[in-house]
């Protein structure tokens, strides 16, 4: 069991880590990503402590938030890929794809991670849960 010195030698690492890979008050998502791999913990971790660094998330890698004017970059694709809407109508959790799924389906098909979500916003499915716990 960690005692209170361990957890908070811990906690101080990830804070520091988490405000190296910031600016200017946010935390995009491939640096939050790039954090949780250097400190071998998962996004949601890193999200939780975004939030309560009052870190703003950017940069969604699939597009969903995060960017300006708009907060949404993510477009509907057409036509959709017979092979990525099975991919992703298999992988569906509730009617929804969760963002993990998403990034999997990218990897396995050598997609960007645009294109699933890009796929998504055509077929009107949502991604949910984010891995960061934005959404």
């Amino acid at each position: 069991m960690e005692t209170e010195n361990q957890q908070g030698t811990q906690d101080a690492l990830f804070r520091k880590t988490v405000t190296k890979h910031s600016n200017s008050g946010e935390l995009a998502c491939k640096q939050a990503f790039a954090a949780a791999k250097a400190l071998g913990t998962s996004p949601s971790v890193i999200g939780r402590y975004a939030d309560e660094m009052g870190l703003k998330l950017t940069a969604c890698q699939l597009g969903l938030f995060g960017y300006r004017p708009e907060k949404k970059i993510a477009a509907p694709a057409h036509p959709v890929n017979m092979h990525l809407a099975a991919a992703i109508e298999k992988n569906l959790v509730d009617g929804r794809l969760p963002c993990s799924a998403a990034f999997q389906i990218a990897d396995n098909m050598s997609l960007k991670k645009m294109d699933v979500s890009g796929a998504c916003e055509a077929l009107e499915i949502k991604v949910k849960p984010c891995q960061l716990g934005a959404f």
